[in-house]
């Protein structure tokens, strides 16, 4: 009876390091406005019966479909402006709120999320998908990617693990963080075309970590280094938009049997 106890001791103490870690992690900011005009509002259930909240935003003549995995603060409006700039290069985007942000029900965990994900992308149409995400986000496209068909994976700001980015800031201490978003195990698993970018003043994920990430990923492959972005703000970069844009483009083509050249 006292080895029980013992054992149920350290599986309740588990239990709440994973709840205290996981409110360390996400950020979720429950505030979101009406769509604006030329974005779409729509509701997605998961396969645990979760609903969640997303905008699509469609394009004329849209080349593919990127299904947008956020970072781990704010929801879906921060990046409302970035969204409407790719769809005006010709990219669909479907970007949708994580369980607990924005109006999505639930509270978000790292299994959560996945299939959050999941979710997104079966209801995104018939277009060639990319996964697309940012930081946290990227880390759950690479996830999605290693679970659905897709066309790309392309990454903004995304590290190999979350023990790696704690480890830069906190040290040791970054043990208690696990195997938690591992995408560095992920990534050369996948058989898809694959985009990498990295603001090289980075501040949150070291741009060292966007390096291994991207060298650990199979070809063809495209590494594109921001010059003075950091983790906030290098998605204002309109050479990074461009190239995004000119990504999607290149895998629709892959998906034909043209061969990617950079």
């Amino acid at each position: 009876m006292g080895r029980r106890i013992v054992i149920l001791g350290y599986v309740a103490a588990a239990g709440c390091a994973s709840v205290w870690l996981d409110r360390l992690i996400f950020l979720p900011d429950t505030t979101i406005p009406h769509p604006p005009p030329g974005v779409e509002e729509r509701w997605i259930t998961t396969r645990d019966h979760v609903r969640i909240h997303a905008w699509y935003v469609p394009a004329r003549e849209a080349r593919a479909t990127l299904v947008w995995s956020h970072g781990n603060a704010g929801n879906i409006a921060g990046r409302v402006d970035v969204a409407l700039a790719l769809a005006a290069r010709g990219i669909d985007m479907l970007a949708y709120d994580y369980r607990g942000y924005g109006r999505s029900e639930g509270r978000p965990s790292e299994a959560g999320v996945y299939l959050d994900a999941e979710a997104a992308y079966d209801s995104a149409g018939a277009l060639p998908i990319v996964c697309f995400g940012e930081s946290l986000g990227g880390a759950v496209s690479i996830h999605l990617a290693s679970v659905r068909p897709c066309a790309g994976v392309a990454v903004v700001s995304t590290w190999t693990t979350l023990r790696d980015v704690a480890r830069s800031h906190y040290g040791p201490l970054a043990a208690l963080v696990g195997d938690r978003f591992d995408s560095l195990a992920r990534i050369g698993t996948l058989s898809v075309p694959v985009f990498v970018a990295h603001g090289d003043r980075d501040e949150v994920v070291p741009f060292a970590l966007g390096e291994r990430l991207f060298a650990a990923a199979r070809e063809p492959k495209r590494f594109l280094r921001i010059k003075g972005a950091h983790h906030n703000d290098v998605l204002a970069s309109p050479p990074l938009l461009d190239a995004i844009a000119e990504f999607a483009g290149q895998v629709r083509a892959h998906l034909c049997g043209r061969e990617i050249s950079w």
